[in-house]
């Protein structure tokens, strides 16, 4: 194809997806983002849970860190909790 400056330019065909093609994508990309938003918030339950179970002591005596009650505990069980659930309920 001439372009009208003299140019040379290449066509490129873009297949057209049809409507059921389109909405079985859009189902499976929205499937995808509910299932990676809960396996999130499952993550968030468990260092909660991990950290609240040290702290019972019941992986041996002694407390956890101060740093790591900072930057591990339940801040970021609570993170993980809130980051899955908005990724799991994107439109």
């Amino acid at each position: 194809m001439k372009h009208p400056r003299g140019k040379t330019i290449d066509v490129v065909s873009v297949s057209t997806l049809s409507v059921e093609e389109m909405a079985r994508k859009a189902y499976w990309r929205k499937r995808r983002f509910v299932r990676i938003g809960q396996v999130l918030m499952l993550a968030g339950v468990l260092v909660a849970l991990v950290h609240w179970l040290a702290h019972l002591e019941a992986f041996g005596p002694g407390q956890p860190a101060g740093w790591l009650d900072l930057a591990v505990g339940y801040p970021m069980g609570g993170i993980l909790l809130i980051v899955g659930a908005i990724v799991a309920g994107k439109k």
